[in-house]
């Protein structure tokens, strides 16, 4: 899938995993979306997780928008570490334990 082929995650948040899927990088993938679309998923995945969010591989989706703030902290725990998620969360004046996330 070209440019794809040279990162380390592929990202989305809310509907941005239909994108994905419309373009392909959801084949026999697990993945996630807003709740209102998942029936608009199904087509283009394995398998439509109902939770926040959903690591399957190197492809990350995230539910709503909402979920957005956990996600990036997900992120950070995965490429730095998770004492850099702690720093960021006080920073953010984040005080919420993510919740939700499935490892497939």
């Amino acid at each position: 899938m070209g440019q794809a082929d040279k990162v380390k995650y592929i990202v989305s948040v809310c509907t941005g995993s239909l994108l994905l899927g419309a373009a392909g990088f959801l084949k026999y993938k697990k993945a996630t979306t807003h709740p209102n679309a998942y029936e608009l998923l199904e087509p283009y995945c394995e398998e439509v997780i109902k939770s926040r969010i959903v690591k399957d591989g190197n492809l990350i989706t995230a539910g709503g928008v909402s979920t957005s703030i956990d996600l990036a902290l997900y992120i950070v725990s995965l490429l730095v570490n998770k004492d850099a998620v702690e720093i960021i969360k006080k920073q953010i004046d984040y005080p919420y334990e993510s919740q939700g996330i499935v490892e497939v």
